[in-house]
Formats: C-alpha cells, structure tokens, sequence
C-alpha cells in the first residue's frame, strides 16, 4: 500500500516537473509581462507564478482531462488581478525603462495588462477573459481596444539636453 503511494507521488512529480520545463518559461513571460517588470529583475512575477503553480501542483490529481496550462494561467490572472488591482502603482511618466515592451506595458492599468496580455499574448479567446476577469465581453473588448491605443500612442519625449559642450561653436 505504502509502495503504491509513492509511486503514485512519484508519478505525479515528473509529470509536473515535465509540464513546468514545458510550460515554465512562457508562463514566467506571461507574468513578467502583468506586472511589467523587467526580463532580467522580474521578482513580483517570478513569485506570482510560484504561488500558480503550487495551486496547479495542488490540483494537479484532479485536473482529469482538464489542461494544465489553461489552469495554470487561470490562477495567473486571478491572482494577479486580487493583487495589482489592491496595491496599483501607475506609472511614472518619462521614466526611461530600458525594455521597450515593459515600458510600454507600464503605461497600462493592471486591468489594462491583464486583458490585453490574456487576449493578445495568449490568444484567449473574448468571452473566455470576460469571465476569468469578471466583466462583460463588450467591456473587455472596449478595455483592449483602449490599452491598445494606448500603446499605440507615441510616449512623451523629453526635451533634448544642449548639444553644444562649453567652448566648442557650433
């Protein structure tokens, strides 16, 4: 009996272990794109998608047919949205970031990120992210357009320093 449990246990690891080295590396991108840090400094992504997968992990037994990555990401947004939506920092305008498409991200609401990542990025259908974010598809699809355009904008610029150093005409 006892031998029949770990092996069970074991079996379960290894499919876990496999599905995150599958998995892993696009579900960190997925986050690290929500919470708009950087690819290289990515500390609020790298623990929202722990705590994913530790629930992914969790259930992992009783997923039957359901697939994981689809629940993985599930608890991705979820706790994101409990997250950000509670501790939301905008932006702060004309702060240079040295990656263009967190930069850009960073202009967003959280809200805003969320459905544009959940849609754009991971292809989840509309009326899927309406209800994993709990609003109305038109409303959805009204937020993506508006992050869209947002991100389509051009930022601000600052103005340009002098260019001319002391002592040399120009």
């Amino acid at each position: 009996m006892r031998e029949r449990y770990f092996s069970q246990h074991r079996r379960r690891t290894r499919e876990f272990e496999s599905y995150v080295a599958g998995a892993g590396g696009r579900l960190l991108h997925a986050a690290t794109l929500l919470t708009a840090e950087l690819p290289d400094d990515n500390p609020r992504a790298r623990r929202l998608l722990t705590a994913a997968l530790a629930e992914t992990y969790a259930r992992w037994d009783r997923l039957r047919g359901e697939d994981p990555y689809d629940r993985t990401r599930q608890e991705l947004a979820a706790r994101f949205a409990r997250g950000a939506w509670r501790h939301h920092r905008p932006a702060i305008p004309g702060l240079p970031r040295p990656h263009a498409d967190v930069g850009l991200l960073a202009r967003l609401t959280p809200q805003e990120r969320l459905i544009l990542v959940l849609r754009l990025y991971e292809g989840v259908a509309e009326e899927q992210t309406a209800a994993l974010v709990g609003l109305p598809a038109d409303r959805v699809r009204a937020i993506c357009t508006r992050a869209i355009a947002t991100m389509r904008s051009t930022p601000p610029t600052p103005p340009a320093p002098a260019a001319s150093a002391p002592g040399v005409a120009t």
